[in-house]
């Protein structure tokens, strides 16, 4: 059938695709009015445009009424509405209802198929929709002028992209809560965030996600096709996770019209858009493909319509209007609309049906089952609450009890849970605020308005927080929204280094490296790291500038081999040419650009090499000192060696020094010791750390290894680290231990000593075993590095004793002359450093050399334990007790590798040096431990002929008989 209309009043058709400024016509032309109506589909795009309204014409003009909404000034003029909540009884000059061809919507179509039958305005009415309404239109409305509008942008198809590929501004298009919150939990991690639009959404919360993506606070938008209806959001591209969506009753595909509604957001006014499909999707079928980029569609043939001529008469007959068909084939019967569910469901109540029997009771029912289910959970919980409602509003005058109301309104203003908790709290007050609206339900319905919409805006905001907790970092919305605004960005350091930018903590500037902060999420990366860049560039300069002028004492090197400026890494120690010049590489920054890491680099070699210069001047003036011969070849490998190289390296170019050299060496303090040669000064603490760190560049090593304790005399010898480590530390590897090299050589000394004093036979007696703080055990293994060999020989028990007791005797004298004196001998003072303390130069026991080793030598000592476990007593010719000692005497270094007995020819008084040592000032001395003559045979030497030693020849031996023939000779 055809509706004939009034003549006179326009009625005009808008159609065409999305983005064509058919809204935004509707709205001009009803203001041009003095009245006017428009309905919408969404309670959304109502509040968007009364609030545009309200911009041009002012509150006291401008109405709103949706479902769960009004707002009804005396004096309004233009009414802003839902299509389902229109006062069509309203005689306005214009009235049009936006999305026309909603009349083909399963659910909802009938509401639209009415308006477009019935509602019309005074002076003009018009349809917005797309171009597929027309022939039902055109067959339905006499007199209907077409405007068709092609849209302002172009749409085309881009195929399918991972969703980490897809270009800022989009939308991921899918159809059910579940797969928008996983896609969304995706985007976070991959992108940094997203907003959520789903139809369950109330509109204030839908509000804030969509300005959230507004404002660039996120770039992409994650929804189901409820932004498919009038949303005005700045997209560029729409991507469909899915085309397949539940309607209700089942699963079934996108139709290409559904399609393009969906994909057209894409592109606003003149600015071009795409769409394509995401996820497991692969494409869309071709031919949609085609109908879409050329904004063509089947026709729609039919509409659905539902009788609006309702019989109250009772609740069959009711039903029965409803089910009515019409007579015209392009109007087909609706789908069982939730309300008509409602009214089957109630009218299988038996009370209900013992109350519903008169007309009014009847209508009241029916305006009770379309109250809307926002929960949509698909139980008997909202028929449940509807009979509830009917049966306390069907008593004669009677309105909804105070206390029942106050109690299911009291359950859902909560706002604790997840986010689905929120989301049913808030479908519920929504159910409240709707009936909120109901005047003479209610006996003070401006009450429970006010508070039901207090419960809805606040769990609407809450939901909006725990939306964005959970599929937006902050931070990095914060940071990309800010970063495209060319402005300069808001940044404070803190006293400890923490950055913050536009109030958000992205990480730690460490000297002139920005440390970001720990993310899971490679986007959340990049945008802290572009932020940090932008906002930290005038700061890295400002510090440069700092660096180039503070003093030295604001930079120091450490023992990973690292140059620090205010305690923060800022370059690292490289080899140079020497090991007195290393180079300087500095740190990585992408703040710096070639010219300004250079002048980093050059402060801070300025600093090392004044570093070097200041704590190790002892080493410098034997690197710049200008001499020649061998000297220089000594001070140049005692540089090399970092002030201590062995004796045995230097023998070559000690042999040729002449006194004036020696003189030289001497001012330079450098010593020249049996075992090594050294420079006194540089065994000092600081020298100390600093000379091994120098060590570890020159051999390219990460870090400098652990040095020994300071003060300590020696430290057990640990077989991971190389000669070259210990005798940059100042020590000398020697069997089990590394010995500091000066106690070493005075070691050596009290050793070469005792051997002259005992007919060139050594015990380790406590006296040695106190220079080294060690053990019988390692002296023992320091006696054979040193080139000493073990012999066990039989001696008088009462002798050893009576040695004892002299030695004792001796030790005790000593002792009383000491703390007589109360100082420290002048002798000690001299050999030790010129500048350690007293604590440093008494020798300390090591881990391995308990207190307790003095007390072994003294066991030792009084009983020496013979070789084997034979118990038997041995005894010489006079009935004397025999015992075996082990003593340690001399091995020729020359001939160590000859014959085991021809070392022993070695005197006691002969020194430490090797063959071919060196020469000159008692270089004459006579040969003591060779095949050239007899000890004494030649005079020569500093001092003189070797003093007569006294009992060395057994009476009882034949070397007496000997002596005394050759004295007879003369």
């Amino acid at each position: 059938m055809q509706i004939s209309t009034r003549s006179g009043p326009r009625i005009l058709a808008i159609l065409g695709p999305t983005n064509t400024g058919k809204t935004h016509l509707a709205m001009e032309r009803m203001l041009a009015h003095t009245t006017g109506m428009i309905g919408f589909p969404l309670r959304l795009l109502a509040r968007e445009n009364y609030d545009r309204a309200v911009a041009k014409v002012g509150k006291a003009a401008v109405a709103l009424i949706t479902g769960e909404e009004r707002i009804l000034p005396k004096t309004a003029r233009y009414f802003l509405c839902t299509v389902e909540a229109m006062p069509v009884a309203k005689q306005v000059e214009f009235l049009a209802i936006d999305e026309i061809q909603m009349c083909a919507d399963p659910e909802r179509g009938h509401v639209f198929t009415d308006r477009l039958l019935h509602a019309r305005g005074r002076s003009e009415t018009m349809f917005m929709g797309a171009e597929t309404i027309r022939p039902v239109i055109r067959k339905l409305v006499e007199n209907v002028e077409f405007d068709t509008r092609a849209r302002f942008s172009t749409l085309s198809y881009n195929g399918a992209k991972k969703i980490q590929r897809l270009p800022a501004q989009s939308a991921i298009v899918t159809f059910s809560a579940q797969e928008v919150y996983a896609v969304a939990e995706l985007v976070r991690r991959q992108k940094g965030g997203a907003a959520v639009v789903l139809g369950a959404l109330s509109p204030r919360t839908r509000n804030a996600q969509v300005e959230m993506f507004q404002n660039g606070e996120v770039e992409h938008l994650i929804a189901t096709d409820a932004i498919g209806m009038g949303l005005n959001l700045e997209l560029n591209h729409v991507a469909f996770a899915a085309l397949h969506k539940f309607d209700g009753n089942f699963n079934r595909s996108l139709s290409a019209a559904e399609t393009a509604q969906i994909a057209g957001r894409a592109g606003r006014h003149m600015n071009d858009g795409t769409f394509g499909v995401t996820g497991n999707l692969s494409g869309i079928d071709p031919d949609i493909i085609e109908q879409i980029e050329a904004h063509e569609f089947e026709p729609l043939t039919k509409v659905f319509w539902r009788n609006a001529r309702l019989d109250f008469r009772s609740v069959g007959a009711l039903q029965k209007s409803l089910r009515r068909r019409s007579e015209d084939p392009t109007l087909i019967l609706a789908r069982e609309p939730v309300d008509e569910v409602m009214l089957e469901h109630l009218a299988n109540n038996e009370d209900v049906a013992r109350i519903a029997t008169a007309p009014d009771r009847v209508q009241l029912l029916w305006e009770v089952c379309q109250i809307p289910d926002f929960r949509n959970i698909h139980t008997d919980t909202h028929p449940r609450l509807l009979t509830s409602i009917y049966r306390y509003l069907a008593k004669p005058g009677s309105t909804l009890p105070i206390d029942w109301l106050g109690e299911q309104v009291l359950r859902l203003d909560r706002y604790d849970g997840d986010i689905d908790q929120l989301s049913s709290r808030l479908a519920g007050i929504r159910v409240w605020t709707y009936v909120s609206h109901k005047h003479h339900w209610l006996d003070d319905s401006n009450h429970w308005q006010e508070r039901t919409r207090a419960i809805e805006d606040k769990l609407s905001d809450v939901l909006h927080e725990r939306l964005t907790q959970r599929f937006v970092d902050r931070r990095t919305s914060v940071l990309l929204k800010s970063l495209k605004d060319k402005s300069e960005l808001m940044s404070t350091i803190t006293a400890n280094g923490e950055v913050q930018v536009e109030g958000e903590f992205v990480g730690r500037l460490d000297g002139f490296r920005f440390i970001a902060d720990e993310t899971d999420a490679a986007f959340e990366g990049k945008a802290i790291a572009s932020a940090a860049r932008r906002a930290l560039t005038g700061e890295i300069a400002q510090r440069v500038k700092q660096l180039e002028t503070d003093e030295d004492d604001k930079f120091s090197v450490n023992g990973q081999l690292d140059v620090l400026w205010n305690g923060a890494q800022v370059g690292v120690l490289k080899k140079g040419d020497t090991v007195l010049s290393p180079e300087v590489q500095v740190i990585d920054s992408e703040f710096f650009d070639g010219p300004t890491r250079e002048r980093v680099r050059i402060r801070l070699l300025n600093f090392v090499n004044a570093h070097i210069e200041e704590r190790l001047k002892m080493l410098t003036r034997l690197r710049d000192c200008q001499l020649s011969g061998p000297i220089r070849g000594l001070l140049f490998q005692l540089n090399e060696g970092l002030g201590c190289v062995p004796r045995s390296e230097l023998d070559s170019l000690v042999k040729d020094l002449s006194d004036e050299d020696r003189k030289a060496l001497a001012k330079l303090g450098v010593r020249l010791g049996v075992e090594t040669v050294h420079v006194l000064d540089a065994l000092k603490p600081d020298p100390v750390e600093l000379r091994g760190i120098l060590w570890a560049v020159a051999r390219e090593l990460d870090a400098l290894p652990q040095l020994p304790p300071a003060g300590r005399t020696s430290v057990p010898n640990d077989r991971a680290n190389s000669k070259g480590f210990y005798l940059a530390a100042g020590y000398m590897p020697v069997g089990p231990l590394a010995a500091r090299v000066d106690m070493l050589e005075r070691f050596a000394a009290l050793l070469r000593q005792k051997a002259r004093e005992n007919d060139g036979k050594v015990r380790p007696d406590p006296d040695l075993l106190s220079l080294l703080g060690c053990t019988v055990e390692q002296a023992e293994g320091v006696f054979t590095a040193l080139g000493w060999r073990a012999e066990v020989t039989k001696v008088k028990k009462s002798e050893l004793e009576a040695k004892e007791a002299e030695k004792k005797g001796a030790e005790a004298a000593k002792t009383d002359k000491a703390e007589a004196v109360a100082e420290t001998p002048a002798e000690v003072k001299a050999e030790a450093p010129a500048d350690v303390t007293a604590e440093e130069t008494v020798p300390v026991a090591s881990e391995d050399a308990p207190a307790e080793a003095v007390a072994e030598v003294a066991a030792v000592d009084a009983a020496e334990a013979p070789v084997g476990d034979a118990p038997s007593v041995e005894t010489d010719a006079d009935g004397d007790e025999l015992v075996e000692v082990k003593f340690f005497v001399r091995v020729d270094r020359r001939k160590r590798s000859g014959p085991a007995g021809r070392g022993q020819q070695r005197g006691p008084r002969q020194d430490a040096r090797a063959k071919g040592g060196p020469k000159g000032k008692g270089a004459n001395r006579p040969n003591r431990g060779g095949n050239k003559g007899e000890r004494g045979d030649k005079p020569g030497g500093r001092g003189g002929q070797a003093p007569e030693k006294k009992n060395q020849i057994n009476e009882d031996s034949p070397f007496a008989k000997l002596k005394e023939m050759l004295a007879a000779k003369g």
